[in-house]
């Protein structure tokens, strides 16, 4: 999905991911050559040809998220950083750093282990000659979907930054509460080689989670009116409350349920069906994340449809066209973009900054 977001004019060299099945959708959509699917502690530096203008590194996140276990840099997942950055440390040592690095992960990066973790990035990239910063995008501001996001995005310190792009401090939209009180923990010496980005508002977003539902999906079906009563039947009076709502308007409304354990009064755990009508569905997690997959509800007047979200609707929520080939298997396809990155974030993220900072490289050299 970064590969999507970047757009056809960007080259891709190389490319990988450990798991053969997300690797062997990307080959079906992308070609063959340069995905290649194993460990990353395997890729060596002569694997990796020319010099890349962008690396783009999507960690796992189930250590770091809150829904994870928590062990944060240390766990076997998300802990696949170190090997990604000591292939960076040597493509730095044989002249070939790239311009520009991108991480990706969920916000729980910020804060892991009393924000160690985070300190530990930004160490390692002003230890490996980076200037760096961050951005929170959520994906609600392109995509009906609420996903928010760490980018740590960082350029080389032999690259020059365009003034543009250097603010003067936090913004509110993309540096949060989280993000500072991140920024503040941080060494002098992390603090010095810190970047506030500075990048523009994007366009009010327009479509809303009615107009990527499917009437007809091929990848599930409509829940039976007894299972539709079993799903209300596990709301809580607040969310039954926000279903009689949407009956009261007198049109379709389409809205998202997840299925949580809450405690309920005696302190027992109990499952309970979690509904939203804001025409935003909640953010889109793999089970393997220790999440439930996401439900649609679709109240028309007094009448009540339910099923599972469709394989289809989650790549619309995540930005992929409908031509983008998908995994025929269900749990394979909500697996795939469940762990995904929105296409028009990355889009926006290159347009607002790869592109200007990899431009002013250019025009550097040329004029040299």
């Amino acid at each position: 999905m970064a590969r999507a977001g970047l757009g056809l004019h960007w080259k891709c060299l190389f490319s990988n991911d450990l798991d053969r099945k997300k690797a062997a959708t990307y080959r079906n959509n992308w070609g063959e050559d340069e995905m290649w699917c194993g460990d990353v502690r395997d890729i060596t530096t002569a694997q990796l040809p020319e010099i890349a203008d962008l690396v783009w590194a999507s960690f796992p996140c189930q250590d770091l998220s809150l829904a994870g276990s928590g062990a944060g840099l240390k766990g076997e997942r998300s802990g696949t950083f170190w090997p990604f950055w000591n292939i960076m440390a040597e493509l730095n040592d044989e002249g070939r750093a790239p311009a520009v690095l991108v991480l990706e992960n969920v916000c729980g990066a910020l804060s892991s282990h009393g924000g160690k973790d985070f300190a530990a990035i930004c160490r390692a990239l002003r230890d490996g000659s980076y200037q760096y910063g961050a951005l929170i995008v959520d994906a609600a501001l392109f995509v009906p979907q609420s996903r928010p996001r760490l980018f740590v995005i960082a350029v080389h310190d032999d690259i020059e930054i365009p003034n543009s792009l250097i603010g003067d401090g936090p913004t509110r939209t993309f540096h949060t509460r989280t993000l500072k009180m991140a920024y503040n923990t941080l060494p002098k010496a992390s603090q010095k080689k810190w970047v506030w980005w500075n990048v523009q508002e994007p366009p009010a977003r327009k479509s809303v989670l009615s107009d990527l539902i499917e009437d007809n999906p091929s990848s599930v079906a409509w829940y039976t009116p007894a299972e539709t009563r079993k799903l209300l039947s596990m709301m809580s009076d607040v969310n039954l409350e926000k279903v009689c709502e949407a009956k009261r308007e007198g049109r379709q409304i389409v809205g998202g349920v997840y299925k949580r354990t809450r405690r309920d009064a005696n302190g027992c755990k109990v499952q309970r069906a979690e509904a939203r009508f804001d025409d935003v569905a909640g953010c889109l997690r793999t089970p393997a994340g220790g999440s439930s997959r996401q439900l649609i509800i679709v109240v028309d007047g007094q009448k009540v449809r339910s099923r599972l979200i469709s394989s289809r609707e989650t790549a619309r929520l995540m930005g992929l066209p409908d031509e983008y080939e998908l995994p025929k298997n269900y749990n394979e396809a909500y697996h795939l973009t469940g762990d995904g990155v929105v296409v028009p974030v990355v889009r926006f993220l290159a347009d607002q900054v790869f592109e200007p900072v990899i431009a002013k490289m250019i025009s550097t050299r040329a004029a040299a």
